[in-house]
């Protein structure tokens, strides 16, 4: 999507400057799972490990973003294609300030996470599998949104009245039914460590 009668404008501090002055390279794991899959609290958990050694970063958490930049938006298959669409371009952004950034999102979707892959469009993306039976998920619904959904009450409920089509080569893969939080956030930081030289 282009934007008639603008032209991007490119200031002289890049990104590489930034990061040099943060000593980290940017880059963004984007978590997708199932609701309850656990992929918030695993994103926010390692944001405060990276945090405690000193790098800047920050999480982009589905519930957060859609109190605000996409309030506007509905739970139809379009409205979500959309809200990633929003998101993968403020991630740019962010990636250009040269942030860890960690995206938590079901994203149900594998055409909607190859769009946002695209858009963002660089060689630090990781797809991070946040992998949960479903019953466990359930189990763990603190919100009483699956119940909802079973009940009829919720329409396009992922897992649900809604697909959701796991990936099919994630970059990691987390099982949040057989490891702690505290492992998976150590599988996190260990994979950012091996893959970004931080």
């Amino acid at each position: 999507m282009t934007c008639p009668n603008t032209v991007p404008y490119r200031g002289n501090v890049s990104r590489e400057r930034r990061e040099r002055l943060l000593d980290q390279k940017s880059l963004i794991l984007w978590f997708t799972g199932l609701s309850g899959s656990g992929k918030s609290s695993i994103a926010h958990a390692a944001e405060e490990r990276l945090h405690s050694m000193g790098r800047l970063t920050y999480v982009f958490d589905g519930d957060n973003v859609r109190h605000g930049l996409c309030s506007d938006l509905s739970f139809s298959p379009e409205g979500r294609a959309e809200n990633l669409r929003r998101i993968a371009e403020m991630v740019k952004l962010f990636l250009d300030a040269g942030i860890i950034c960690m995206s938590a999102f079901i994203s149900p979707i594998r055409a909607d996470r190859q769009r946002v892959r695209k858009i963002i469009n660089c060689d630090c993306f990781y797809e991070v599998y946040v992998k949960c039976p479903l019953e466990i998920c359930e189990e763990r619904d603190v919100k009483g949104l699956y119940k909802l959904a079973r009940q009829g009450r919720i329409k396009n409920y992922t897992g649900i009245s809604a697909p959701y089509e796991e990936p099919e080569q994630p970059d990691l893969i987390l099982k949040t039914a057989d490891c702690s939080l505290d492992q998976c956030v150590d599988q996190v930081v260990d994979f950012i460590l091996r893959n970004n030289k931080i």
